[in-house]
């Protein structure tokens, strides 16, 4: 399994060593000794999965103190633009973001820790997401920035007409928002 840094501190992509031939494919998507030996040394207290059609947008999501989550997140079935913003007020690369390319084909893995937004947009129909999370949901600790912020500009890496949830449309723009991070 490789695990590799990203220029924003505490963002890893994970590509786990994957066996294949003419049966199909295995690989560890979880593994607490590897991971732990790597640095992710976070209990996982929550799983979730969604599925959604082309040009579905969910985000820009987190959890306030004391429900911050971080999030093992990767792609089962389909394709994702993946995407975590740094929101800790002493980091150096506060409200910069990255985006990642998540597919069912590439089986890559990315490692949000505390401290960032995340969300993504699907790439194509039927797209399968999972994520684990080491807090549980917490509807009064969770905020949700604006997707499409002109300070964030945020490049979500696609030509399609995305579709956003109601919530999602009211998210707080980066400059009034207040981080508890």
């Amino acid at each position: 399994m490789d695990i590799i840094k990203t220029d924003i501190e505490g963002l890893l992509i994970i590509k786990p060593k994957v066996f294949e031939d003419n049966r199909g494919y295995f690989f560890e998507s979880w593994n607490k000794e590897v991971f732990e030996s790597k640095g992710i040394k976070n209990e996982f207290l929550q799983d979730n999965q969604s599925l959604s059609d082309s040009g579905v947008l969910r985000g820009l999501h987190f959890q306030n103190p004391p429900y911050e989550q971080g999030k093992l997140v990767r792609v089962i079935k389909g394709s994702v633009m993946d995407v975590a913003v740094d929101i800790r007020k002493n980091s150096p690369t506060y409200g910069e973001h990255m985006t990642v390319y998540l597919s069912g084909d590439n089986k890559k893995m990315f490692w949000i820790p505390p401290g960032f937004a995340h969300g993504f947009v699907t790439l194509e129909d039927n797209t399968i997401f999972s994520y684990k999370c080491t807090n549980i949901y917490n509807k009064e600790s969770e905020i949700t920035l604006m997707w499409n912020d002109e300070d964030l500009k945020v490049d979500w890496c696609t030509a399609l007409e995305v579709r956003v949830s109601e919530k999602d449309e009211q998210g707080i723009n980066f400059k009034k928002f207040k981080t508890k991070f």
